[in-house]
C-alpha cells in the first residue's frame, strides 16, 4: 500500500472517530409517524376508542366490519378490520383484539421492559447486551426486545445512553408496534415477534 493511500485511510479513519465522539448521543436510526390529533384532541381519542371496542366486537361475527365515529373531520377516526375467509371467528377477535390494543398501556410494557433490559445490559452483562420477552395483558401477544451498548462504555455510560434511547420511544415511536432508536454508542429495539436468538 502506498503512503498516500495510508495516510488518505488513517484521515478517514481518525475522521469517523470524530464523528461518532460527536454525534455519539444522536440517533442514527429511529422513524415513525406520528397523528398529532390522536395525542391533542380529547374528541378524537374518545371517538377512537369508542370506535375500536365497535370494530373489535363486530369483525368477529362476519370477518369484516367499517365504520367512522366523531361529529366533524377533526375529530373522526375510520376504521376497518377484515380477517380471512379461511380464519375462526376466535382468531379473527384475538387479531381484532391485537389490532385494537391500548397505545397508552403498550407503550407503558415497552418502557418497562426496556428499562428491565437496560438494568440487565449495563449492570449485569460482559457484552453490555441484554434480550427478552415480556406477555402483554391482553394475553394474545408477547414484547420482545433487545438493550445493547459499544463495549468502550462503562455500566454508568451505558445505562445513561440506553436511558436516553429509551426516552426517544414515545416521541418517536407512540404506539407502535416495533420501532429501533440506534445511537453512535448504544441501540433498544421492540418488536411483537421473536427477532433475536434465544
Amino acid at each position: 500500500m502506498s503512503s498516500s493511500r495510508l495516510a488518505s485511510s488513517l484521515y478517514l479513519l481518525t475522521f469517523a472517530l470524530l464523528l461518532h465522539n460527536v454525534l455519539g448521543t444522536d440517533p442514527l436510526f429511529s422513524g415513525c409517524s406520528s397523528n398529532a390529533n390522536s395525542t391533542v384532541n380529547s374528541s378524537y381519542k374518545t371517538s377512537l376508542n369508542v370506535l375500536m371496542a365497535s370494530l373489535y366486537q363486530l369483525a368477529p361475527v362476519e370477518g369484516f366490519a367499517l365504520g367512522s365515529l366523531g361529529q366533524s373531520n377533526q375529530d373522526r377516526p375510520y376504521g376497518l378490520v377484515l380477517c380471512r375467509g379461511d380464519v375462526s371467528s376466535s382468531d379473527c377477535r384475538a387479531c381484532a383484539a391485537n389490532a385494537t390494543s391500548n397505545p397508552v398501556l403498550f407503550n407503558e410494557k415497552t418502557t418497562e421492559l426496556l428499562s428491565q433490559l437496560a438494568d440487565k445490559a449495563s449492570y449485569n452483562s460482559s457484552k453490555l447486551y441484554a434480550a427478552g420477552e415480556m406477555d402483554l395483558p391482553e394475553g394474545s401477544m408477547k414484547l420482545y426486545g433487545m438493550a445493547q451498548c459499544t463495549r468502550d462504555l462503562s455500566s454508568v455510560d451505558c445505562k445513561k445512553c440506553l436511558d436516553g434511547a429509551i426516552g426517544e420511544l414515545p416521541r418517536v415511536a407512540y404506539g407502535k408496534e416495533e420501532a429501533r432508536v440506534v445511537g453512535g454508542s448504544c441501540m433498544v429495539i421492540y418488536e411483537i415477534y421473536p427477532f433475536f436468538k434465544a
